[in-house]
């Protein structure tokens, strides 16, 4: 057997391994099982997403190439000053999602920087632009992500937003590339992403919509219809791959990094994630009004 698909493989197990224990209340479980009371569930859950902002961050710095100017010893700071403003939100139980004009604006600003990447790349050339660009991209959806899942302060229950949030993150690229491969004759982004095809992406949605049903079916507790979610992330999980892309061919990088074995680094797994974030979190604010 490939070496390679060896270490793919055992690296994408333990990889899904990890997540699902960090998402769902099996990992305070396990390492309680062993010494007990040792931590709760959302302490682990924060602790992954630290880890996965702070590798993040570090490969985005590296892809873009930033200079010597103030601009490469300001964006660490500001990320952590973002993530910590998100932080005391998530410990202190203050995600209502209700309609604030700063999210708003903050998921606006996820927008604004997307369209430039592809619309006026030459503006992530200089080192200020390369700045803005970092600390949307990956400090901002990072943060979001502290207000997915629900938990208590009065007893241990996590629930299980960002796991399904997963498992349809990776339904709807396991879908849309084998119907692209069986079925794939259109291209969608030849420039950017050779492989992906108009059919995969059709065939992603809608498989990913049988599977977001079931969810719904099986899962009441879940905030939201996560029919509309499963569509939601199988419309704009591509969009993350895209984005992602297209930021690695402007600076000429084939891998964002190799934290995962056979996979390359945490951007690369988790491009989608990164635009599924922000977009199921203006879907829960805005569910609440409709």
């Amino acid at each position: 057997m490939d070496k390679n698909l060896i270490q793919r493989t055992i690296s994408g197990i333990v990889y899904v391994a990890i997540i699902i224990l960090c998402t769902t209340p099996l990992g305070a479980q396990l390492i309680n099982s062993i010494v007990p009371d040792l931590v709760k569930q959302q302490y682990l859950y924060y602790g992954l997403i630290t880890l996965l902002l702070g590798v993040g961050s570090w490969e985005c710095f590296k892809i873009m190439k930033f200079g010597n100017g103030y601009e490469r010893w300001v964006v660490l700071p500001l990320i952590i000053f973002i993530f910590y403003i998100f932080s005391k939100r998530y410990f202190h139980f203050d995600f209502f999602f209700d309609f604030r004009i700063s999210e708003i604006l903050a998921l606006l600003l996820i927008v604004i920087a997307v369209v430039t990447l592809f619309k006026y790349p030459n503006e992530l050339y200089y080192d200020s632009g390369k700045l803005i660009f970092t600390v949307i991209y990956v400090a901002l959806p990072f943060s979001f992500a502290l207000g997915l899942p629900k938990f208590s302060r009065f007893d241990d229950r996590f629930s299980l937003e960002v796991l399904f949030l997963f498992v349809l993150i990776w339904s709807s690229d396991t879908f849309a590339y084998l119907t692209g491969k069986f079925f794939g004759k259109h291209k969608m982004a030849p420039k950017i992403s050779p492989k992906k095809t108009w059919e995969g992406y059709i065939g992603g949605v809608l498989l990913t919509l049988v599977l977001s049903y079931f969810i719904e079916q099986y899962q009441p507790d879940l905030r939201g219809n996560w029919i509309v979610v499963g569509f939601l992330v199988a419309a704009f999980a591509p969009v993350g791959d895209l984005v992602e892309s297209q930021l690695k061919r402007n600076f000429g990088v084939k891998d964002s990094g190799n934290i995962i074995p056979g996979h390359g680094g945490v951007l690369d797994r988790l491009d989608s994630f990164l635009i599924c974030v922000p977009v199921v979190y203006l879907y829960f604010i805005l569910e609440k009004f409709i």
